[in-house]
């Protein structure tokens, strides 16, 4: 018998599910038929259970790479998925607060590479670095990573290493998330001939804002101290949530609900939206969340941020009746000693928000300085499923005919912009 996740609680109001009620068979039909089959990018939905299998590989490789270099940090250079849910991943698991395990590199200007340089006290050798691109020739990571090479073998060089050795002590700091073949990624290529540790991938059909339960960031987890029997409690969760979004059951489907929620509001002519998270926990929550928004929704409209701070910028225009909105709200269950004012503004907040429109509230459990790791995983797999669904309400309310796959996984306009980068100059060579 199936049951909701205890660690994860939604309430609605102001949205008449009924009138959906009749659909959901419907809707999940649509979602199932693609869910795990080649091709339509819905391989995240049981990745979580096929990772438990692979737990040992990624902290085994994890252990590995610090033991052999002895550098204890590690620098993720990637973009967009690659980095938005590692970053997130890392916050609601209350790890790395103080940026003590893990830093970032993805920007291309001097300004953001000298400061990461300061970030690294401008020792290279002490960090080791996680290159994560599908293809290998991400033109951002590409830039940050033959730099940082370059600087890590002229480092070994100046110790006094010969050329051979310098090239392959460097090559120890090195580990790459990538496609799985080789003549489909120029990275992993460069991880087989340089000899860098271990396979690391990012699996096919698996885009980069579903990617949170995918090897780069279930390897910085495990590199930045989460327990093996914690990662496993969380993709178990994540697991469940596919196969609670998966039934026709509205009550146990909360992704639906979250997805009938959204498509309700556009289809009533409410085009702006408001997601809002409680909690310094979430601050990167709110980047991943927007890229998903942003290439899944292909839309602007939805406003995504953090309270307390983001709410008295926002009130003006979330609370004047001329603005018609909807509200999602996602909070932790606060048992601190800030519970009562925290449980004291949460009310106000959803009291406003019931009365000015239609608005849901997620309520998620919390440990120490973070989610649970049920929570973690439950509400970052419910996020993806929900972004899905809207596509497939709004489609099938409104009799229109939906694609073989679904446009919400795909994002065929960034292209648009890349093949402007062609033959963008790096350092030591060119992006072909």
């Amino acid at each position: 018998m199936l049951t909701k996740s205890s660690s994860l609680k939604t309430i609605f109001s102001g949205v008449d599910f009924s009138k959906y009620v009749s659909k959901t068979s419907e809707f999940v039909n649509e979602f199932s038929k693609r869910a795990n089959k080649e091709g339509k990018f819905l391989n995240w939905v049981d990745l979580p259970n096929y990772q438990l299998t692979r737990l040992d590989d990624i902290y085994y490789l994890a252990s590995s790479l610090k033991s052999q270099t002895g550098a204890k940090r590690l620098s993720v250079m990637g973009i967009g998925g690659s980095k938005h849910t590692v970053e997130h991943m890392l916050g609601i698991n209350g790890l790395n607060l103080c940026g003590e395990s893990i830093l970032f590199y993805s920007d291309v200007d001097s300004i953001s590479w000298e400061r990461y340089l300061q970030k690294l006290g401008g020792d290279v050798l002490s960090s080791n670095y996680l290159i994560a691109s599908k293809s290998g020739s991400t033109f951002e990571t590409k830039d940050g990573f033959l730099r940082i090479q370059k600087m890590i073998k002229d480092a070994y060089l100046a110790k006094g290493l010969s050329e051979n050795d310098a090239d392959k002590a460097t090559s120890k700091h090195f580990i790459a998330v990538t496609d799985k073949n080789a003549e489909k990624s120029e990275l992993r290529r460069t991880s087989i001939e340089q000899n860098w540790l271990g396979d690391l991938f990012i699996h096919d059909d698996v885009g980069g804002r579903f990617s949170a339960f995918d090897d780069h960031a279930l390897f910085t987890l495990a590199y930045a101290g989460m327990k093996k029997e914690d990662m496993a409690t969380m993709l178990k969760a994540a697991q469940e949530i596919s196969t609670l979004s998966l039934t026709a059951d509205l009550e146990l489907n909360d992704a639906l609900k979250e997805g009938i929620f959204w498509a309700d509001a556009k289809m009533n002519g409410i085009k702006a939206s408001v997601h809002q998270y409680m909690g310094a926990m979430f601050e990167n929550t709110v980047y991943w969340h927007a890229q998903m928004q942003n290439e899944s929704q292909k839309d602007t409209l939805k406003q995504i941020a953090k309270v307390p701070d983001a709410m008295h910028h926002s009130a003006e225009a979330h609370f004047n009746p001329a603005n018609k909105l909807v509200f999602a709200l996602t909070v932790p269950s606060d048992n601190g000693v800030c519970k009562s004012n925290a449980e004291a503004y949460i009310g106000a907040l959803s009291k406003s928000y019931e009365v000015t429109g239609a608005f849901f509230m997620e309520t998620v459990e919390t440990l120490k300085l973070g989610l649970t790791p049920e929570a973690a995983g439950a509400m970052t797999q419910l996020r993806a499923f929900a972004t899905c669904y809207q596509e497939i309400v709004e489609a099938i309310m409104q009799n229109k005919e939906l694609p073989e796959v679904l446009d919400s996984v795909l994002q065929p306009h960034v292209e648009f912009y890349k093949k402007n980068l062609k033959g963008g100059v790096v350092v030591p060579g060119r992006i072909g």
